[in-house]
């Protein structure tokens, strides 16, 4: 997708049907399960007597489940149609978020966030397609439409997380139920009825055999290193900051702007001048040298080095993805299920580690420059050179950063 001939977001919303709307509306909702809990971090593991360790479980959960749905979610579509897919998914993250508001204890809490990742996948998965397929004036205005409600989500999400996390850490998931359960209504009335997927069946395997391009595989092993740092963002820094939710959710809230800024805005730009590897590897080595500036003990420096990695986040979730579409010779859905099965894996390890890397190296900045580690490496892996050219525009796809989530 290259700069010069992205749409406005004016042009993309203008006459657009009730479908595209409606599904955009769950879609923010269903972003904003992202950065939720970040602000209520510390009140969950207060509130149900819970270490920092288990308590990072709750990305973990929902992350690995995720992961492993995508895998299927193609199938599930063409086999029983988007409507369908989409009202499932819907079904699972509002059941799963009203009995995470009434969870006893951390267990159950986690294991309920392995549904909502579950019916994460099947909605954003097929919500995609569905935009797409319904949205007047082209497809760029539709994925332009997804990415404006990939940055509200993931900018409202900590801002809902703290207000209704300030009066209890089950405000929050209650409050996303609400609302999720108003998206299944609409999209249960608005959606059109099904009509198989016309996509050639992808087989479960393939997005695996994909790997073994030696290409694809590095930029998925780098990409799901830096991954990693990116939940020691996520789900660590919550604990070092130590602050009440409300000012959790106004850094992150100020982070997921970044995030949606970068990603539209700068990546396409940054890639036609670099190209998309070398934009990459840049961005990732640059992300390194963030990771260090967080482990620098002080609040402040904290809190500026969390939002300035939400621009360099923005940048590589887009790079990374347009280097796995362009690097290899697979069906870019293929290559797309393979590059984010091993991406968000690397992210559900991380979350899970993080807290046990404090521990074991008795430093809450010790996440942080393991981190700053895990960058080199993928950056080495982003500079070993490949045959083929390095592109300098965008496929389509690397914008759909709210379709790995």
């Amino acid at each position: 997708m290259s700069a010069e001939h992205h749409p406005s977001l004016l042009d993309a919303v203008k006459g657009q049907p009730k479908q595209v709307w409606i599904t955009a509306f769950a879609a923010v909702i269903a972003f904003m399960g992202i950065g939720l809990v970040d602000p209520i971090l510390l009140s969950i593991a207060k509130g149900l007597d819970a270490t920092p360790s288990q308590v990072t479980l709750l990305f973990s959960s929902y992350l690995g489940v995720q992961v492993v749905a995508m895998l299927v979610t193609g199938a599930a579509s063409a086999r029983f149609g988007a409507k369908r897919t989409v009202l499932a998914g819907l079904t699972l993250i509002v059941a799963a978020t009203a009995l995470c508001a009434a969870a006893g204890s951390i267990e159950q809490l986690v294991g309920l966030r392995a549904v909502w990742g579950l019916g994460n996948a099947f909605f954003i998965a097929t919500a995609l397609s569905v935009i797409v397929g319904a949205a007047t004036g082209g497809q760029s205005g539709a994925i332009l439409l997804y990415e404006a409600a990939l940055g509200l989500g993931l900018s409202v999400g900590p801002l809902l997380g703290a207000l209704l996390g300030s009066i209890s850490w089950r405000g929050p998931f209650l409050g996303t139920a609400i609302l999720m359960a108003g998206a299944l209504v609409l999209c249960a009335m608005f959606l059109k009825s099904d009509a198989r997927d016309r996509r050639t069946p992808v087989k479960l395997l393939d997005p695996l055999r994909a790997l073994k391009h030696p290409g694809l595989l590095r930029t998925s092993v780098a990409s799901a290193l830096y991954t990693a740092a990116f939940f020691a963002v996520l789900a660590w820094s919550p604990f070092v900051l130590g602050w009440n939710a409300i000012a959790v959710g106004l850094v992150f809230c100020g982070w997921g702007l970044c995030v949606a800024v970068a990603g539209v805005a700068l990546a396409p730009r940054l890639a036609a001048r670099l190209g998309e590897r070398h934009a990459a590897s840049a961005a990732v080595f640059g992300y390194a040298v963030l990771m260090l500036v967080l482990a620098v003990p002080g609040k402040p420096v904290l809190v500026a080095g969390i939002i300035v990695s939400g621009l360099v986040s923005g940048l590589l979730n887009t790079l990374f993805t347009g280097t796995a579409m362009s690097i290899s010779d697979a069906p870019r859905p293929v290559a797309s299920a393979g590059y984010n099965f091993c991406r968000w894996l690397g992210g559900a390890v991380a979350a899970t580690l993080v807290g046990h890397v404090a521990e074991w190296f008795g430093s809450p900045q010790a996440p942080f420059v393991a981190s700053a580690v895990l960058c080199v490496v993928a950056g080495a892996l982003l500079s070993l050179r490949e045959r083929q050219a390095d592109p300098h525009t965008l496929p389509q796809e690397a914008a759909l950063v709210g379709e790995e989530f």
